[in-house]
């Protein structure tokens, strides 16, 4: 049988913004699909995703594609998550001391943040704390690009999956925590 692959078609548009969003990683903007595909506007993305949806939708699809951190993401629907969670085993509860706690919501609240700073915050030695952040997959290292030697601390996807948020615009904000 004849390999017909170079002498096909390109594939529609739609597939082929349905194959971007399907290899995952960060979430895809519309700025990155169009550097990636030659001559598609950020309306046709967006047009693109909608009618993805639409589709999904009508052939009773169990994924979606969702909007996060200004762009989007294929992701299963809420009701086919437990069918993850038995080939891929639950998420295990995890106990963070006081102390990892304290780390985090200064992670978060502040990102980045090099050690030095978590602890001039705290008052006290953080360096376990946030290990065991970075080890639990919910902060991140991340290279500083003045000082490529010195790292600073970020939340991670894990982080906002964990603590169901969309972005980090949908942490708490009150009076108390303004003076973090």
């Amino acid at each position: 049988m004849a390999d017909t692959s170079q002498t096909s078609a390109p594939p529609p548009l739609l597939r082929i913004v349905e194959a971007l969003l399907f290899v995952g990683g960060p979430p895809l903007t519309a700025a990155r699909a169009c550097e990636a595909v030659r001559g598609l506007t950020p309306e046709q993305f967006k047009q693109t995703v909608e009618t993805l949806n639409r589709d999904y939708r009508r052939q009773n699809r169990p994924y979606r594609v969702h909007l996060r951190d200004d762009g989007f993401e294929l992701t299963l629907q809420p009701r086919y998550r437990a069918v993850t969670e038995r080939l891929h085993g639950g998420t295990r509860e995890a106990r963070l001391s006081p102390a990892a706690l304290d780390v985090l919501a200064l992670v978060a609240y502040r990102q980045p943040l090099n050690r030095l700073e978590v602890e001039s915050l705290r008052g006290s030695d953080s360096g376990s704390a946030l290990r065991q952040l970075v080890r639990l997959g919910l902060i991140a290292v991340k290279r500083q690009d003045e000082t490529p030697r010195e790292v600073a601390y970020v939340t991670t996807a894990r982080f906002l999956t964990l603590f169901q948020l969309r972005s980090l615009e949908d942490l708490p904000r009150t009076q108390d925590l303004q003076q973090l």
